[in-house]
């Protein structure tokens, strides 16, 4: 930075930037609490088949299907899409829409959720998609449950999405 320019670096952030919130009276752990289940999300699906309803009866939060949230729903938005080749290609233009201002008022992108579409790790196509992806925003990854599959919903989410579980303050 040059002196008397009065301007900082450019920098990226890779979430929304609020106000801290006020404390809620009581122990620390009532407050960390308190605020994670304030906190709900509406899940928008990148594409048919994402994994949206699931998720959402998994660890709470609105059901937006495919479409944007409505007025009433929460304005905190988790992107969906399957890791398959045509649900990551959804990804990059769903993020740039946030990223010029041109996704509907009111709502913040809290992160992109990536849900995998078989059991067994990614190919190597699929995961250098996924590593074009991390940089932009947060990206959680769900693994492949079979008994989701076959509709068991119950249960504790899988291990792997701690910090998802965390973010949406569902039971871990």
């Amino acid at each position: 930075m040059r002196a008397g320019t009065g301007q900082g670096p450019e920098i990226w952030l890779r979430g929304p930037v609020t106000a801290p919130e006020a404390d809620p009276p009581g122990p620390a752990p009532a407050r960390a609490a308190a605020r994670a289940a304030a906190r709900r999300f509406s899940w928008v699906g990148l594409h048919g088949g994402a994994g949206v309803s699931t998720l959402a009866a998994v660890y709470g939060g609105h059901d937006c299907g495919r479409s944007w949230p409505a007025p009433d729903a929460p304005r905190s938005v988790l992107l969906v899409a399957r890791t398959h080749a045509s649900g990551l290609d959804a990804v990059l233009p769903a993020v740039e829409l946030f990223r010029r201002g041109e996704a509907p008022h009111g709502l913040d992108l809290d992160a992109v959720v990536l849900v995998a579409d078989a059991p067994g790790r990614l190919p190597r196509p699929l995961a250098h998609r996924v590593r074009l992806i991390e940089p932009l925003i947060d990206v959680y990854r769900v693994p492949w449950v079979h008994g989701w599959r076959l509709g068991d919903l119950g249960g504790r989410p899988p291990r792997e999405t701690e910090p998802l579980a965390r973010l949406t303050g569902a039971p871990r």
